[in-house]
């Protein structure tokens, strides 16, 4: 599976902020997705000011009536979709222990198929 391989190879150490930091930053790839649902949010309204790299908000749905693992994915509070449900469980955990989970749009691209139309990252800061 693309997600895991992903996850085992992206261990990045990334330079601090200043030329004189002492601490890198570890930045661990949780995961990387197909944007789920988009057809039924915002993404099509919105898609004009999206831009690769964009900082995306994950958002629990414990509540939601068809997936109590859902995970809801935002852009500057507009509901874009969901992290796909085959993909949420850990993401969901991490939630839920109160982990900080960063993501951001890695790919957007035209396309038919709505499950093409944006990709996004999760990663964890270590």
């Amino acid at each position: 599976m693309r997600t895991s391989f992903l996850a085992v190879l992206a261990l990045l150490v990334l330079p601090g902020a200043g030329p004189r930091a002492q601490e890198a930053q570890v930045r661990l790839l949780v995961q990387a997705s197909p944007l789920a649902g988009s057809q039924f949010h915002d993404l099509e309204a919105l898609r004009p000011r999206l831009r690769v790299g964009d900082p995306l908000t994950l958002v629990r749905e414990p509540e939601n009536p068809h997936d109590p693992r859902a995970v809801r994915v935002e852009w500057q509070g507009h509901k874009l979709g969901y992290v796909p449900r085959k993909e949420n469980r850990s993401v969901a955990a991490a939630l839920d222990r109160g982990d900080v989970l960063r993501a951001r749009i890695a790919r957007l691209r035209e396309d038919p198929d709505p499950w093409r139309r944006l990709e996004f990252e999760i990663w964890m800061e270590l």
